[in-house]
């Protein structure tokens, strides 16, 4: 048991973390030690006697709170106060794709030929994983990944291990500060990881692996469980952005641009990238992605490319976003690194909606920092435009660093004939007919209820609340009743029972009880629903709802030709074909048939036409948010007027419905004509007053 510290104890235990920070900030911030590294030894190896000693003065941000404690029993869920958006990426990679940005940033502010350059900041694009640090009174509260932008996980205890990260803030820091950038590791500390690992297992130590390349190994540091292990993985760190801030209002900095805000966090101790800076027009980040393209290999850490944002906040808040992406920000890339590989097979995959792709096996070969062995060739038409063949040499390279691809062919002559790959007449999961509409360069498996591939989909699709509607079936127990082979097709839905789901990982009874209860409800429904929850292709809701009007039954829908399909409202030839290709397979039949078995009913009526509604004939598109309408509530208030919502714009589309943060959809309206409303016009619409 510990006794009280004197007053003399305290103050040297003060004055040694202190010391022990500013040491830090020099060596992993500065590159600049202050004292030798037996001295920082001493002075930390003399902390951790005292708060050994006295455990109640060792605070969370004390320099011996980066070594790892206990393993964590899993991550937390953290919804950013803002959220983490991406950047678009310039396509062009050549240095014309620095001045076509600049191009843009002139022509949204409006900007002559004659008025001055715009100023950016240039930055580095690290390979790393992103990250939120959350700081309150200066201290390191909360560390978290981005997720999916707007929830990530709370990483804390692992991010408390990168020395680069400041766990207290020097300098007059905001109240409240979340600053963003990107956790790495770099060449040198890759490498000597790597060296580690290969001793361990040869040593025979169980789960350890080699690590493929830098970004992995700091990804999977940073979302370790065991904080014993993200401590064997040395970590760095960049800052590059704000989170939520203390407004100025309330005593937070009053931040001009972005070049000053980073000068400003790093004096407050976060590291920023030594070729960040001011550059002046395109020519000049033009200049700039070139000058980095030439430093690239030569960098201590990886790089995908750079990053141009406007340098003034107030020119920012005037551009604005498109969708979800700022206009005032890029990420230019480099070109991808190549490989010559021989190509030994091709392979078909079906995806969760059918699609059939066909996928390059090759002999393993290192790109872009992985090993590639399957390389996806997206479809037959993109097979025989890069005119490969089993056995040729093909180049591979990793596109943005991140996708592998077959760019082209090594030109040789084949010694023997190797005939053209062709698509398989039947679905090589379920057997079930492969088709390809016409003008489609896609092949689909038409077994959409049968087939195992699509059964997760199918499942999900069905499930859904504008289709049947099954409360509490959601994507995690699909998952679990697929995997553990309880559900095959969608009738097997309702074989379930209590004692089987109340079995399965996170469902008590009264879980089970609910879901058993769900199913039981969704029995009752009406066709329109049922049609559109069978997952046909091209059968939307309006559609759904258009068949069941025009015939009354089901098993009209079923047995209608392709002729008497066309008779239905907005039905084409493409339509009218996949519903009888869908019905003309025995495995969907059976899959109906089960179902109605089952109990799953609707009522039915005598053949109709459709009845003259306000807004029959008229095709609508909503983008952006509405002020008080969900994306939903729009779409039901206007199909039931009688009008179609779609979901992309065209020369066919009668009005776009545009709200807050509206991006190309709106842009596209504008170019072709459309007229565009807003929510109130929306409404007068519906409500017969224009």
């Amino acid at each position: 048991m510990s006794t009280a510290p004197s007053d003399i104890e305290r103050t040297h235990l003060a004055w040694l973390q202190s010391e022990l920070h500013r040491h830090a900030h020099a060596y992993y911030v500065l590159d600049a030690p202050s004292v030798p590294d037996a001295e920082y030894d001493r002075l930390f190896q003399e902390l951790q006697a005292l708060e050994a000693r006295y455990p109640q003065l060792a605070t969370a941000d004390s320099p011996t709170q980066r070594v790892g404690g206990q393993t964590l029993e899993g991550f937390v869920k953290v919804r950013h106060r803002v959220a983490m958006l991406s950047i678009r990426t310039e396509t062009d990679i050549e240095e014309s794709g620095a001045l076509a940005f600049d191009a843009r940033v002139r022509r949204e502010l409006g900007l002559a030929e004659s008025d001055p350059a715009v100023e950016y900041t240039a930055e580095l694009k690290f390979d790393g994983l992103a990250i939120n640090l959350r700081y309150e009174g200066g201290r390191l509260m909360q560390a978290a990944t981005r997720g999916d932008g707007e929830v990530g996980e709370d990483v804390t205890q692992n991010v408390r291990l990168i020395h680069d990260v400041p766990v207290r803030l020097a300098g007059d820091a905001p109240q409240v500060l979340e600053v963003r950038g990107e956790v790495y590791m770099r060449r040198a500390d890759f490498d000597r990881l790597n060296e580690v690992q290969r001793q361990r297992i040869e040593r025979g130590v169980k789960g350890e692996k080699t690590f493929v390349n830098p970004r992995n190994a700091a990804a999977g540091a940073v979302r370790q469980l065991d904080p014993a292990i993200a401590r064997r993985r040395p970590l760095s760190f960049f800052v590059y952005g704000l989170g939520e801030l203390t407004p100025p209002d309330d005593g937070g900095p009053r931040f001009i641009s972005q070049f000053q805000t980073l000068l400003t966090l790093n004096s407050w101790g976060f590291p920023v990238a030594e070729q960040t800076r001011i550059c002046k027009g395109g020519a000049a980040l033009a200049a700039f992605h070139r000058e980095i393209g030439t430093l690239r290999a030569a960098l201590p850490y990886d790089i995908d490319g750079v990053v141009y944002k406007v340098d003034d906040f107030a020119l920012q808040k005037r551009l604005g976003f498109v969708t979800r992406e700022p206009r005032w920000a890029v990420a230019h890339k480099y070109p991808a690194q190549e490989q010559i590989a021989r190509l030994l097979g091709i392979d078909v995959q079906v995806g969760r909606t059918g699609k059939l792709t066909p996928v390059a096996r090759l002999e393993p070969v290192f790109v872009g920092g992985t090993t590639v062995s399957n390389v996806t060739l997206h479809n037959l038409f993109d097979l025989r435009r890069k005119k490969v063949r089993i056995g040729d040499q093909v180049i591979v390279r990793r596109a943005g660093d991140v996708i592998p691809e077959i760019v082209g062919l090594v030109p040789a002559v084949r010694s023997v004939y190797v005939p053209n790959f062709r698509m398989p007449g039947h679905c090589p999961v379920c057997g079930s007919a492969v088709v390809r509409e016409k003008g489609e360069v896609n092949h689909r498996c038409s077994g959409g209820l049968f087939c195992g591939a699509q059964r997760k989909e199918a499942l999900l699709h069905y499930a859904q609340r504008r289709a049947v509607e099954i409360d509490g079936l959601g994507d995690k127990l699909v998952d679990q009743l697929v995997e553990a082979g309880l559900i095959h097709t969608l009738p097997d839905l309702y074989r379930l029972d209590l004692a089987t789901l109340s079995g399965l990982d996170r469902m008590a009874d009264k879980s089970a009880k609910n879901l058993l209860d769900a199913l039981e409800n969704s029995k009752r429904t009406t066709l329109p629903r049922f049609l559109y929850g069978l997952g046909i292709r091209h059968v939307g809701e309006a559609t759904a709802k258009d068949l069941a009007r025009h015939f009354g039954g089901l098993d009209a829908v079923i047995a209608a030709s392709e002729s008497e399909l066309l008779e239905v409202p907005d039905v084409g030839p493409i339509v009218a074909k996949s519903i009888r290709t869908f019905f003309e397979q025995p495995h969907n039949l059976e899959v109906v048939s089960d179902l109605r078995e089952l109990g799953v009913v609707w009522e039915e009526g005598a053949p109709g036409k459709p009845p003259a509604l306000p807004l029959s004939g008229k095709t609508f598109v909503i983008t952006g948010a509405l002020p008080s309408l969900s994306r939903e509530d729009a779409r039901e208030l206007l199909e039931a007027a009688g009008a179609k919502v779609a979901g992309s714009v065209s020369k066919k589309t009668s009005y776009v419905v545009a709200g807050a943060e509206a991006g190309s959809k709106l842009d596209k309206a504008r170019a072709l004509g459309v007229v565009v409303i807003d929510e109130a016009e929306l409404k007068e619409l519906l409500n017969g007053r224009a």
